[in-house]
């Protein structure tokens, strides 16, 4: 996927997706280029098309060069010739003979020759620049909250039956939440009234989500996974004698968007329900009476906008209060760099800015993964890469400029399970820092037919305008460490800064040629080089 994205409003699948739908892709959701990514697969889309009258002509002659390395070798009835040199060793580097020349190739890479003679791009060197993105804090805001009443039914819209229904059948989609609410009559004589010892409830559910309330009280939370979405819920109640009233918050995540047989996949409480402890024993309230109520009250209230926000009575806001609605109103930031939410403090539930949903939100949900640095050589699988670091839940949430007016904007919030709306700020995505790592003899597309490999250059650019304030690391030689961590080696030009400096310094972009006399001289002769810089944008 070229381009990443964002899941407005409810339009997430999955389930259990929240809005980004970046997926690491080369220009990411906020419509920014994720380099190195981007720049290095343009390189390799433009060396492929430098090798197009070849390619086209026929099938390749493919020959070994060792014995993990291979050439494959097109060519026309013209005269075009484009070969394609593989080093399938993970681990080492090979020099191959080929067409009377001898190539170096990195472990697990391919050189493309779109002449059968001179490298322009192999998949393991990368030229392009590496971008380290942030969040830059660009305001808080003030809030007012509203609870969402927990028993409040509409005459009109409430209906009862016998026995548990399927949430999605019931709602339609046209809303994430579904309320099913029965009654217990606690006779005076129960011995759990007495003992102290409280009884047990046990819900079992399709999914996704529940919240479980006992006489208006929250007792419990659980949650499906993308692995299993079916959940159960365990846990101690407190009745009263008399008449108590169980209400279940049953909530979807997104529905399926992959796959086959859709219509058998469901949502809500399909059952058992049952209560343990009680003189009897255990009771089924399984095919009891049970009322259900369709989304909200503050969905059907409309609070999400202007005019309905404007007809309950706000108060001041509650932290760590479930089933809560708050609102702020906010001016635009000033700047055209893309815009976000910082959710971090909150727990589940949903977003809408002037009237239009910015999606669900969920930054407590973990994404299954490992954490720690990830060799990308070797044979792909669909989880290789896949990395969590114990904080890969969505974190940042895309608020649209298009959307936004230069003053009044309303923000409204609806938290499930209770957060800290004091923390929530606008946030904007920004180039944090700029990075490059470029070899001598870099293959390059701009002057490949001169084989003029000895003016390889570092190109850096800060983007919105911002320019490099400082840099932060350069090494002519054999620098160690990745962005962000980079240290010399045992070859360095000590002159490395000078230049950077010189050309880069309160300047949008600039460039810097790897050759050594721009570095003071060659610090290690005979040894190959690579030119290392970090600087930050500001």
């Amino acid at each position: 996927m070229y381009h990443g994205g964002t899941n407005f409003g409810r339009t997430a699948g999955g389930p259990f997706v929240a809005t980004s739908y970046d997926y690491d892709a080369p220009i990411d959701e906020y419509g920014l280029l994720r380099e190195p990514k981007w720049g290095h697969l343009k390189e390799l889309h433009r060396a492929i098309k430098l090798c197009e009258p070849a390619l086209v002509a026929g099938d390749p002659i493919i020959s070994s060069l060792g014995k993990a390395q291979k050439s494959s070798v097109f060519r026309s009835s013209t005269g075009a010739c484009a070969a394609f040199l593989e080093n399938k060793d993970k681990l080492s580097y090979a020099r191959v003979s080929f067409s009377g020349m001898h190539y170096d190739l990195p472990p697990w890479s391919i050189s493309i020759l779109p002449d059968c003679k001179t490298t322009v791009f192999n998949t393991a060197r990368v030229g392009s620049q590496i971008s380290q993105m942030k969040m830059e804090w660009a305001g808080g805001l003030t809030w007012q909250s509203y609870n969402e009443e927990i028993n409040s039914y509409s005459e009109e819209e409430a209906f009862t039956a016998v026995g548990l229904l399927e949430q999605i059948n019931m709602t339609r989609d046209n809303t994430d939440y579904l309320w099913y609410t029965t009654y217990v009559d606690v006779a005076k004589d129960e011995q759990f009234l007495t003992s102290g010892k409280s009884p047990k409830l046990t819900v079992m559910s399709a999914g996704h989500a529940l919240h479980v309330f006992v006489n208006g009280q929250l007792t419990g939370t659980v949650y499906g996974s993308v692995e299993d979405p079916k959940l159960t819920y365990t846990g101690s109640v407190k009745l009263w004698a008399g008449s108590n009233t169980i209400s279940c918050l049953s909530i979807a995540v997104g529905l399926p968007n992959v796959g086959e047989h859709f219509e058998t996949w469901n949502a809500g409480i399909l059952g058992p329900v049952i209560l343990y402890g009680l003189n009897e024993g255990r009771r089924d309230l399984t095919w009891q009476k049970w009322t259900y109520q369709v989304g909200l009250k503050g969905e059907a209230m409309s609070l999400h906008s202007l005019s309905g926000s404007s007809s309950v009575e706000w108060g001041e806001p509650v932290q760590k209060q479930p089933l809560t609605w708050y609102k702020a109103f906010f001016n635009a930031p000033d700047g055209d760099e893309p815009l976000a939410l910082d959710m971090n403090s909150m727990g589940k539930g949903q977003i809408w800015i002037n009237g239009q949903g910015i999606g669900r939100y969920w930054p407590g949900y973990k994404a299954p993964g490992t954490c720690g640095y990830c060799d990308y050589r070797g044979e792909y699988n669909e989880t290789k890469c896949q990395t969590n670091c114990g904080d890969s839940s969505q974190r940042w949430y895309h608020v649209p400029r298009p959307w936004l007016n230069p003053t009044g904007n309303l923000l409204v919030i609806f938290e499930e399970i209770g957060g800290d709306p004091s923390e929530i700020s606008m946030v904007k995505r920004t180039t944090g820092s700029v990075c490059a790592d470029v070899s001598e003899w870099q293959p390059s597309m701009t002057n490949w037919r001169t084989k003029d490999y000895e003016k390889a250059k570092v190109h850096l650019q800060c983007d919105h305008g911002r320019k490099i304030t400082e840099i932060k690391f350069a090494s002519f030689g054999t620098p160690q460490g990745s962005c962000g961590s980079y240290s010399e080696g045992g070859c360095h030009a000590h002159k490395s800064y000078d230049i950077f400096r010189k050309n880069c310094i309160n300047q949008e972009h600039c460039a810097v040629c790897v050759v050594p006399e721009v570095f003071g001289g060659d610090p290690c002769p005979g040894t190959m080089k690579r030119a290392v810089v970090e600087v930050m944008c500001g």
